[in-house]
């Protein structure tokens, strides 16, 4: 008997394993876009100090709530493997990880194995699926923070169903090493389903320990939160609202189906996911409405939807196997095969100018990031450099950091770094004047560059395709230069 249940468990794994592969090669990998703009120098400053003299506050401020740069800049120096292969390996980790908590989360709700692996494998093929209008999506395709809190919240969900509390501990604190403020809404639905079980157990008030403030925010830290509409559930979209109300009747139908079952545990995840949703869809609008709590709209409530979404494509994914898929082949293949093509050219577009897995930071084939690989190896550590405070929603830029990348400091630019400054309101003014300082970039001439030289010490300019008179520019390729200021 226990030969068999070792021999399953191989089986199981290895067939993780290769759905692994196979999301991996669907969802894509870019390692330097995006959110790693905030993160990864976190890892490159602990690995060599000398590097961002400028301007580092804009991710130290998020790399000191989190262990995560500590962590990856471990690896590197315990394996001695380069960085590009610690975030390769981290990212599929994060992937595999993440599949085997749903398989074991969905043994908590299925007792056939077919529903359990329709749960996985719909999580393995809506990886990169939007969560409404969170701008987050189930697993980024890149290695950052939320990935790991990620499997770590759904091995907390099913160790808490378990009963198993010390180890949904120590997944949680493993969540909030990871991403303080994600794991909070992990160690909320831990705490309301121990609260359903036991109807006597009074409910739990959860405080966290972030500063808050009723004040009306300063003007540079609304022009901040101008490029982060999506912190305010007022300006989402319908069909983003419908992505709130949808899965509360999802839920109620999937409990009324676990009650007919007999399926208790299942009915139980349903009814804690209807509370959850509701209780944070009333706290998005009590700090998007009144304006004396705007400044707390960077709590951002609706970041809980990305667990519930998690959560509800395993269930869902469960119930499709156990009453529509069964063991026929075909209506497997007429689901997922469409379903997969979707996400896959979905991805794509996303990243038109990119090749579809960029195996490393160096190794792309995107215009800017080959600039900016270039920028790392042939400029000094210590150059403070200024491009288009706009650059990631340049077309064909596909949202590659500078930093992340070019490993230099920059002048606040005024997407990822306002993302910083919703998070902590004290960088707010020093971010309003750099970006400001910048304004009118695409006209700019000499006299422009040498005053950003005099004001802020800048020596090096990035330029899109454009003339550099009175410029040294030392790269220079179809869209990108990069010139010195004399």
């Amino acid at each position: 008997m226990d030969s068999r249940r070792s021999s399953s468990s191989l089986t199981d794994l290895l067939i993780l394993f290769l759905l692994s592969v196979g999301a991996f090669l669907i969802h894509g990998y870019h390692p330097g876009v995006e959110d790693a703009e905030i993160y990864l120098p976190g890892v490159e400053k602990i690995l060599h100090p000398e590097l961002f003299p400028f301007n580092a506050e804009f991710f130290n401020s998020h790399a000191h709530l989190t262990l995560f740069p500590d962590l990856l800049a471990a690896s590197v120096r315990v394996t001695h493997l380069s960085l590009d292969t610690i975030l390769l390996s981290v990212e599929f980790g994060s992937v595999f990880l993440l599949l085997l908590a749903c398989w074991q989360l969905s043994g908590e709700c299925f007792t056939n194995r077919i529903p359990r692996w329709c749960g996985v494998a719909l999580v393995a093929a809506l990886l990169t699926l939007p969560v409404a209008g969170t701008a987050l999506y189930i697993l980024d395709q890149y290695t950052n923070p939320r990935n790991l809190e990620a499997f770590a919240a759904v091995f907390a969900v099913t160790n808490t169903l378990r009963r198993k509390y010390i180890l949904t501990g120590v997944w949680l604190a493993f969540a909030a090493a990871m991403h303080p403020l994600m794991s909070v809404f992990a160690l909320s639905y831990c705490v309301l389903l121990v609260c359903l079980k036991n109807p006597r157990l009074p409910v739990a008030a959860l405080a966290l320990p972030i500063e808050l403030s009723f004040h009306r925010p300063s003007a540079a830290y609304e022009q901040a939160a101008r490029y982060h509409p999506f912190h305010y559930i007022l300006n989402w979209q319908w069909y983003e609202w419908l992505g709130i109300l949808a899965p509360v009747a999802l839920f109620w139908w999937f409990a009324r189906v676990a009650r007919s079952e007999r399926q208790p545990t299942l009915e139980l995840m349903c009814r804690a996911l209807i509370i959850y949703d509701l209780v944070y869809f009333a706290g998005a609008l009590i700090v998007s409405i009144p304006a004396r709590f705007e400044s707390l709209a960077r709590l951002q409530p609706l970041r809980s939807l990305h667990l519930l979404y998690i959560l509800m494509i395993v269930i869902g994914g469960g119930l499709l196997g156990e009453y529509v898929l069964k063991t026929r082949i075909w209506r497997w293949a007429a689901v997922f095969v469409p379903l997969c093509v979707g996400m896959f050219i979905a991805q794509l577009a996303l990243f038109p100018a990119s090749p579809h897995i960029e195996w490393s930071l160096e190794a792309t084939g995107n215009s800017w990031a080959r600039a900016f690989v270039w920028i790392s190896r042939n400029t000094p550590v210590n150059a403070v450099f200024a491009l288009d405070p706009e650059h990631m929603r340049i077309p064909g830029e596909d949202v590659h950091g500078f930093r992340a990348i070019a490993q230099r400091s920059m002048l606040a630019d005024a997407l990822k770094d306002s993302g910083a400054v919703t998070m902590f309101p004290s960088l707010a003014a020093e971010w309003f004047a750099q970006v400001q300082a910048q304004a009118g970039w695409k006209h700019f001439q000499s006299q422009d560059f040498r005053r950003l030289q005099q004001e802020y010490g800048v020596n090096w300019v990035v330029l899109q395709n454009r003339e550099a008179p009175g410029l040294s520019c030392q790269y220079d390729d179809a869209s990108v230069k990069v010139c010195k200021l004399n």
